[in-house]
């Protein structure tokens, strides 16, 4: 046995008779013994002043009568565990990438613009980014945040036909869905088709004994969901006769587009009349002599059929990819009605500010909500709340990751589809953003996935600059951006 540097042996006592290899083991042992004295004498001396310091002692047994007197052992002190470094400090970033030549081109006009970092919320870079100004399509992202929000990302819109209270007559009633297709489809993804409504009240009706075999003499067009102006009265008239924009009524089709399929197509002035004739139409024989005029449904009347939308996650994307501003407002309204803030364009000012606020913990002090498109001057949001939203937007909170893949992607889809070429591609499928354009502004919004790996949100505005050299300055700075990633100062 080994203990604090001697060698002890202890050797039993045997009562019977040994055999000669035992004998001879025990020869061994004692000549061992004293072999080990002659050489451990040194080393005994050299340790007795160690061993008498110690209190401990071990006893031991002789093995034989020539067996070394037993020496006092100890067991020697386990050293104390050494205190252990500190981790080091993560290394503080040193942000001396500056894009402040590119912040102040001249095609950016009157510049203002905020970027954060979206793992934190800190804000890297600003630019008179607490100034409440119009945001063009880039009003969008609230409308849309609000909508997943308050409705919810599987709410559908309904649109139904009602038994009118004088004989022949039925009601077709808006629910708001302006993407209802006029025929078997249009521009929009898996819209509901006023001919597969026509086609369920043709059978309620043939299976009506009271109405089967006669023919439907009122058709009654129920647009009252939304109230107040159809037009809002900041927006110029060119966006309806060029066709991005339609008035906002709770009954449409093909969002009243001349052309269903065309994003930009002319609108009518009465996009309730066009969306009877369609549904006229595709009654056929039953409904050919049918009078059509505006009234509400009766209370309690009897449903002859129903349709419903997609669902608002597909609108949702649908109206940033595209920029549709009909879409928009038609999100708007219906959020707005939801939270019981009214259904007209005033109503919207009390209900998308509250619904960010609530459900994100925004600061929504001193936005001002004209529409839900960005087409009017008189909407003022600041680009710090833009980013503040995209910093929730890339988190995926709530419903938001639907909109998060619905932003155009740089040089790929959208309205980004066109974009960041030639020197500014290596931001290409990297920059996730929601454009804006109207006469007097450009702007643009959205994540950065940074060539160092960080991501970034950011809104900028170029007020008062035009469109081809606003739209250039804006991408340069984005790009500008992408290059320094985390290390982006200020300066």
């Amino acid at each position: 046995m080994r203990s604090g540097g001697w060698y002890i042996v202890r050797m039993p006592g045997h009562s019977a008779p040994q055999n000669s290899r035992s004998r001879h083991r025990r020869l061994r042992l004692n000549g061992g013994w004293a072999l080990f004295a002659l050489l451990a004498g040194g080393s005994l001396a050299g340790g007795a002043a160690f061993a008498a310091a110690q209190n401990e002692t071990t006893p031991v047994v002789a093995a034989s009568a020539t067996a070394p007197t037993p020496r006092a052992t100890s067991t020697v002190p386990v050293p104390q565990r050494r205190p252990q470094p500190t981790t080091a400090a993560a290394p503080t970033i040193v942000r001396t990438c500056s894009v402040d030549a590119l912040a102040s081109a001249a095609g950016l006009g009157t510049f203002q613009g905020t970027i954060r970092d979206a793992a934190s919320g800190s804000i890297l870079f600003d630019r008179d980014g607490d100034t409440f100004s119009r945001t063009a399509s880039v009003m969008k992202v609230l409308t849309s945040a609000a909508a997943l929000t308050v409705l919810g990302p599987d709410y559908r819109v309904t649109t139904t036909v009602l038994k009118g209270e004088q004989g022949g007559e039925v009601v077709l009633v808006g629910g708001g869905d302006v993407t209802l297709a006029s025929g078997t489809s249009n521009i929009y993804n898996d819209s509901a088709s006023m001919l597969e409504l026509a086609d369920q009240v043709k059978a309620a009706w043939a299976a009506d004994p009271a109405t089967a075999g006669s023919a439907i003499s009122t058709i009654t067009l129920d647009s009252s969901l939304f109230t107040g102006d159809t037009w809002q009265p900041s927006w110029d008239r060119v966006e309806q006769t060029e066709g991005s924009t339609a008035e906002v009524t709770a009954l449409m089709v093909d969002g009243d587009r001349s052309n269903p399929s065309a994003d930009t197509s002319p609108r009518s002035d009465d996009p309730v009349a066009r969306a009877g004739q369609a549904f006229k139409a595709a009654l056929g024989s039953v409904a050919v002599g049918a009078r059509l005029g505006e009234g509400a449904a009766p209370a309690g009347a009897a449903s002859l059929g129903a349709v419903q939308s997609a669902p608002v996650s597909t609108m949702v994307q649908e109206a940033v990819l595209r920029s549709d501003n009909t879409e928009a407002e038609m999100l708007a309204r219906l959020t707005a009605i939801k939270r019981g803030a009214g259904s007209s364009f005033t109503s919207l000012q009390a209900a998308i500010p509250a619904a960010l606020s609530e459900a994100y913990g925004l600061d929504a002090a001193g936005l001002v909500i004209v529409d839900g498109s960005g087409l009017s001057d008189d909407d003022a949001v600041s680009a710090e709340f833009i980013t503040a939203l995209l910093d929730r937007v890339n988190a995926r909170d709530g419903s938001l990751g639907v909109l998060l893949d619905g932003l155009p992607i740089a040089d790929q889809t959208g309205t980004l589809s066109y974009r960041f070429t030639g020197a500014n591609s290596v931001v290409n499928g990297r920059v996730f953003a929601k454009t804006g354009s109207i006469d007097s502004a450009n702007t643009l919004a959205g994540v950065i996935h940074a060539a160092d790996g960080s991501v970034l949100t950011f809104a900028f505005f170029a007020l008062n600059s035009q469109l081809g050299s606003g739209r250039e300055a804006l991408d340069a700075l984005t790009v500008g951006v992408y290059n320094c990633g985390n290390a982006l100062s200020n300066n």
